[in-house]
């Protein structure tokens, strides 16, 4: 069913102001679909009919709900098997050698979904156990939807989640059977945090980040949105760290605080004399326009 024009502005401008994100032509298709089972929940047909709901006062648990409905949670484990591949061969052990002096290193996965990223490198520290011997790993994932954050705390995945993107040999070391489905292991869990947070507003650790994934995300922000965001992740990083974009994303263009780091077309690095200082971090810092 077509959707009306002014009703189209209203979620649209909702997404928007909760989330940074663009409800673009291209991907209004997906709106009746997104939100058909909320549709059967409140006992309505249609966008029309919920543009009108979220026109009334107090409604912000109902526009809560809608922008959950919207956002697109698809993850799955070592997604892109070779860009994990690059940084367990490539990237890690570059870090391993800029940090044996302090032997931590801190990752931040940003936008993480349902966490099975930030699991997947997790998976990688463990699966290397030799090399990693005595350091302390932090795997930090944040993402703007609650509902993902939520699972990604629990560490439960369905039967159909946990064979996406492991192999059983994976399932049966780093998961165990529980209600509901799989159970991330104690030694994997210990590694990781998980917050809910807007990409849009200040990073969990200014500065102090070694290496930052934000696949997939950007490509949802308006240009000007997006500069923001990339000044917000490069905050997040320290001078000699790594960011990791997805396939379809890049900074050229888009920002000056990155450079590609020589490691691949989906890796860069803090842009020379790009370097944050105190008051420019201060700058940053300041609460975006859009947040969760």
């Amino acid at each position: 069913m077509a959707i009306d024009d002014a009703s189209h502005r209203i979620i649209a401008d909702l997404l928007a102001s909760r989330t940074g994100q663009q409800l673009t032509e291209n991907r209004r298709w997906r709106v009746s679909t997104a939100l058909s089972g909320l549709f059967r929940e409140i006992g309505i047909e249609n966008v029309d009919q919920l543009a009108c709901m979220l026109e009334r006062p107090g409604e912000y648990r109902l526009a809560t709900r809608v922008v959950e409905a919207l956002l697109n949670n698809e993850t799955y484990f070592f997604r892109d098997h070779v860009y994990f591949n690059t940084l367990a061969n490539t990237v890690l052990p570059e870090l391993a050698e800029k940090r044996a002096s302090s032997r931590k290193l801190t990752i931040w996965s940003a936008g993480c979904s349902t966490g099975q990223e930030v699991l997947s490198l997790a998976m990688l520290f463990a699966e290397q156990a030799g090399r990693w011997q005595d350091w302390t790993i932090e795997i930090v994932g944040t993402d703007i939807s609650g509902k993902a954050i939520e699972q990604a705390q629990s560490g439960v995945y369905s039967q159909f989640e946990i064979q996406r993107g492991i192999s059983v040999a994976q399932m049966l070391n780093f998961f165990s059977e529980a209600q509901g489905g799989w159970k991330v292991c104690d030694k994997i869990k210990a590694m990781t945090r998980f917050e809910r947070q807007n990409i849009l507003d200040f990073p969990p650790k200014p500065g102090k980040f070694d290496l930052v994934l934000c696949r997939n995300v950007l490509l949802y922000f308006a240009p000007e949105t997006r500069r923001s965001a990339f000044d917000k992740l490069a905050s997040g990083l320290t001078s000699d760290g790594f960011l990791m974009l997805g396939a379809g994303e890049t900074v050229v263009g888009q920002t000056d605080r990155f450079e590609p780091s020589g490691h691949g077309s989906a890796l860069y690095t803090p842009k020379m004399g790009q370097a944050t200082t105190r008051r420019s971090i201060e700058s940053i810092l300041r609460p975006a326009a859009a947040t969760g």
